[in-house]
């Protein structure tokens, strides 16, 4: 007799660990992938596990060529990948069987890529109730966000909510406040306990970006408050460093942050923005928010160069950037990010590391040598009082 357990890496990791009999008795083990890649041997055998269903369950109909593309897709939306497949049969199947008794209810013999398309967007449906009810709250006011005009101090940062089955984006208000002080840079999850170790992280490395811009000659000090506002839960993953540290420079600066602009990506301290997870959900999210509350035609997302191949985004999505009616930024760097969130270029650093006029930089540059000259009078005074 053959015995055979399928399950989690974390559940083998574990029973391998504490259970000295299970090394023993399971000597061999297999890795499974969720994934695929797209290539034409992999699609051709999506079609024959459509005719295994067929096999398995009487009721599903034969798929159209049509049909098997949009299942195809759909299996690389669920990969979140533009190489790959997802090898998650499981759900495949289902959305096989909704989507032949979507062709029996309009009288077809046949599944066609709209009988897939709509099996997907009534799957959807169903579990997005509470993605309906954050976007009714964004619209009544009970959740501030905005998407139109510029503040200062405040940009869109993009979080996603994670429901095990199903995941939806939201954009999330950054604020900061910046004042005359030797603190740097307090991050209020952090010290509400809120924060966790990554995004404690993403923090640190912003302030390693900020002195490396503008402390190499100098002593940078300043006083700043970084929040997301109207977060009441634990905050982890490093993804919205780079949407702190935006509304950081225009703190700074001065010079208010587009508000339809969302951001994410995460920064190192060079300043290049990194690859992060979930991009699909949350350029979603902030699209549906934009639609809900009236697109301008000047909103999208910036997003980090290195999750272009990722991006697997709904029809209507498409449709919206093709028409220009939504936007999406790919960026590589912090500086190249600057210019669409704020209109202004960023600004090199000239032979005396000083920034030209009319730059974001330079703006940053002379305001922390404001907080400077400020907190060296302070302490003359201090002196002379003593």
């Amino acid at each position: 007799m053959k015995i055979l357990l399928v399950g989690s890496p974390y559940l083998y990791y574990l029973l391998y660990h504490y259970d000295e009999d299970f090394r023993k008795l399971f000597g061999i083990r297999a890795d499974f992938d969720t994934e695929m890649p797209w290539t034409e041997g992999s699609v051709q055998s999506l079609a024959r596990f459509v005719r295994t269903c067929r096999d398995e369950n009487p009721s599903v109909l034969p798929f159209s060529p049509s049909g098997v593309a949009r299942l195809v897709e759909h299996a690389a939306e669920i990969a979140s990948d533009q190489a790959k497949l997802a090898t998650r049969f499981g759900e495949l199947a289902s959305l096989v069987a909704e989507a032949s008794f979507w062709a029996r209810e309009r009288g077809s013999r046949v599944v066609s890529r709209d009988d897939v398309r709509q099996a997907i967007v009534k799957g959807r449906y169903r579990h997005s109730l509470l993605a309906e009810k954050v976007r009714e709250w964004i619209a009544r006011g009970t959740l501030i966000v905005d998407v139109r005009g510029a503040v200062v101090g405040q940009v869109n940062g993009l979080a996603v909510l994670n429901l095990g089955d199903f995941a939806f984006g939201k954009p999330t208000r950054i604020t900061v406040n910046v004042f005359t002080a030797k603190s740097g840079v307090v991050d209020i999850e952090r010290e509400a306990e809120l924060g966790g170790k990554l995004h404690t992280k993403g923090v640190m490395i912003l302030k390693g970006y900020l002195a490396a811009r503008f402390g190499r000659q100098k002593p940078l000090s300043l006083g700043a408050s970084l929040a997301l506002e109207q977060s009441y839960s634990g905050i982890e993953g490093d993804s919205a460093s780079a949407a702190e540290l935006y509304a950081l420079l225009s703190a700074l600066a001065g010079i208010p942050a587009r508000q339809g602009v969302a951001v994410t990506g995460a920064v190192d301290q060079r300043g290049r923005l990194q690859a992060i997870g979930g991009v699909n959900e949350k350029v979603e999210g902030h699209f549906l928010v934009c639609q809900e509350l009236g697109l301008s035609g000047d909103q999208g997302v910036i997003l980090p160069a290195a999750n272009v191949d990722h991006l697997m985004l709904p029809e209507e999505i498409v449709h919206a950037v093709a028409e220009g009616k939504f936007h999406i930024w790919a960026c590589s760097t912090v500086e190249e990010g600057v210019a669409i969130l704020f209109g202004v270029p960023a600004g090199e650093p000239g032979p005396e590391a000083t920034y030209p006029e009319d730059t974001l930089f330079r703006r940053v540059a002379d305001r922390l040598d404001e907080i400077r000259a400020s907190l060296r009078a302070e302490s003359e005074r201090e002196k002379e009082e003593r």
